[in-house]
This record gives C-alpha cells, sequence and structure tokens, in this order.
C-alpha cells in the first residue's frame, strides 16, 4: 500500500517534469531568458529523479537471495541519494553556471509576455504534482510535525518528491521576479540574478535530501512504536521471563532485520526455545509485518544493560526498551 502510493506520487511528477521541461525550453529559446533555461533544466532533471525512484522502488521490491538473504530494500535509499547528487549537480551547477554567464554578459529578454503565461502555467502544473504528493505525505506522516516526519520516515520517495516539487515551485516564483524586474527595470542582469536564486534553493534541497538519504543508508533502528510492540509480543510468550531489548535496522521501508534479546525462564530446554523462537516469529508476521527477520539471544537483563551501557549515544539515540 505504502509502496503503490509512492508510485502514484512519482508517476505523477514525472508526468507534470516533463510537460513543464517542454514548455520551459521552448519559452527560453523564444525569450532567451536565463532563469527560464535554468528552469528548464531543474524540470529535466526531475524527471529523471522521478525514473531514478521509480527504478529504486522496483529493484527493492525484488526478494532475498543468496548474495542478499536480507533483500534488496536498500536500492530505494542509494537511488535516493543519486537522486540528491543529480539536483546539486546539474540542476543547481547549471542553474548557477547560466546565471553567472548571463550576469557576466547580460542579454535583454525577448517577448516576455511569453515567458509570464509559461510561467502561470508552470505554476499550475507544478502545484498539481505538489498537491499530489503533499496528500500522501499528510496521509503517511499522521500527527507528526513535518520535519520530524521526514527525519523519521523509512521511505524517501514520497519526500523526495514533495521537496523537489517545493524547489520547482520557490524556482517558479523567483523565475518570475527576475524576469518581471528585468523588463521593468531594463536591466537584464537581474535574469541573470534569479538563475543564481535557483540554484541557491535547489543547492540547499539537494543536501538536505543528500543527508536523510545518507542516514537510511547507514541503517537506521525502527520506530519506537515498532519497537515497542516487538517487545510486548515477545514478553506475552509463557517461555520468557523478561523480554531485555531489541535491537532494529531498516534495510528497506517495509524490511526490519530485529534482534531480541530474552532472559528465558528458569530450567527450560533448548526444543521449547525453539518453540518459543517459532511462535514468536509467527506471531511477528502477523502482527508487525515490517518485520523481515528476526534473531534470539538468549541472555539475561544484567548482561543486556552492560552492553547498553557501553554503547555511545548517537544524533538520534533509540529509546530505552529495558
Amino acid at each position: 500500500m505504502a509502496h503503490s502510493g509512492s508510485r502514484f506520487v512519482i508517476f505523477a511528477a514525472i508526468a507534470g517534469n516533463l510537460l513543464i521541461a517542454v514548455t520551459k525550453f521552448v519559452a527560453a529559446a523564444f525569450t532567451g531568458s536565463s532563469a527560464m533555461l535554468s528552469e528548464g533544466v531543474h524540470s529535466l532533471v526531475d524527471t529523471g529523479n522521478g525514473l531514478l525512484l521509480l527504478y529504486g522502488l522496483r529493484r527493492a521490491a525484488r526478494p532475498p537471495d543468496r548474495l542478499h538473504p536480507f533483500g534488496h530494500g536498500r536500492e530505494l535509499y542509494f537511488w535516493s541519494f543519486i537522486v540528491a547528487l543529480l539536483v546539486f549537480a546539474l540542476g543547481a551547477g547549471v542553474a548557477f553556471y547560466e546565471g553567472v554567464i548571463h550576469m557576466l554578459d547580460p542579454e535583454p529578454i525577448e517577448n516576455p509576455r511569453v515567458n509570464y503565461v509559461v510561467l502561470g502555467l508552470c505554476m499550475i502544473f507544478e502545484g498539481g504534482s505538489w498537491l499530489v504528493a503533499l496528500k500522501e505525505f499528510r496521509r503517511s506522516k499522521g500527527n507528526m510535525g513535518y520535519i520530524r516526519a521526514v527525519r523519521r520516515s523509512k521511505d524517501p520517495s514520497v519526500y523526495t518528491v514533495l521537496f523537489e516539487d517545493s524547489a520547482a515551485l520557490l524556482g517558479l516564483v523567483i523565475a518570475l521576479v527576475g524576469i518581471s524586474a528585468a523588463h521593468y527595470f531594463e536591466q537584464p542582469w537581474m535574469d541573470g540574478a534569479a538563475s543564481i536564486g535557483i540554484s541557491l534553493i535547489l543547492a540547499a534541497t539537494a543536501v538536505f535530501l543528500a543527508v536523510e538519504s545518507k542516514g537510511l543508508l547507514m541503517g537506521e533502528p525502527a520506530l519506537p512504536d515498532v519497537q515497542a510492540k516487538i517487545l510486548e509480543i515477545a514478553q506475552a510468550d509463557p517461555a520468557v521471563e523478561n523480554a531485555n531489548g531489541v535491537l532494529t535496522v531498516h534495510m528497506g521501508p517495509e524490511q526490519v532485520v530485529a534482534g531480541l534479546s530474552l532472559d528465558f525462564v528458569d530450567h527450560i530446554s533448548a526444543a521449547d526455545i525453539e518453540t518459543c523462537v517459532e511462535r514468536l516469529e509467527a506471531r511477528l508476521k502477523t502482527e508487525v509485518p515490517e518485520v523481515s527477520v528476526v534473531f534470539v539471544k538468549p541472555q539475561t537483563s544484567e548482561r543486556w544493560r552492560e552492553r547498553r551501557e557501553r554503547l555511545v549515544p548517537g544524533d538520534l539515540a533509540a529509546p530505552d526498551m529495558e
């Protein structure tokens, strides 16, 4: 269901960005506007990025194999990181270059009204794609704030499209201001300055997306409610004296590997432990389907606490599950 929503958002973004890119390039050819050319490159990059995200989703959906026993979920995280690099290198880089060139050698904009019409149409198209992405992101984030939801999200496909579309809308506003100022004040260098402003927005967006993708690639734990549910299920088993804690890592948006530390009841046999583990796996598969693999370590509560105390707190320290 989550990936179905992601694909719908990406398809909408690809269709919108492709139409917008063609429209902007035609307008740039007629008017000679640097800001419009930069916007065209930006939309073309966004179109390619949408295709890369779709490719990442398809690759991530492949089943586990001998070389990748935990699945291929991190393919999506890799391609999301590539998208961030492309936004920075192609989108921001080309826009900055075009802006500098047109500021050093400014040329008057021809047929500025064409730019105004095109920018208005692009805002409508881009706004439609942005609303689709915003609606899907609101559905997935629940009651969390937007920035907190992005930081905690394990599926980068939706918020990547949302941030790209937001940057595109801001870029359109800057392009409109720059073109209008260049035309009204008869200062064509302002068009180039608008292109540089667009590049700064794209660079900031790319850095933010790259940081988030890096965290997912390195491995982030499951959300606290997921960890709590795993421990609740383990603690409820009659063979478990105490569910000490759980270590989790996301291998993909809906693929979690969990390691449980369990203190079993006294005098339990190895066969009973095996039966207990099978019961836990079956119940987790039903109640927490995102948990794809479970490892269980018989361990006393004291040993678990000793190990936890040796861990260095990270930037997003996992909640205390002891």
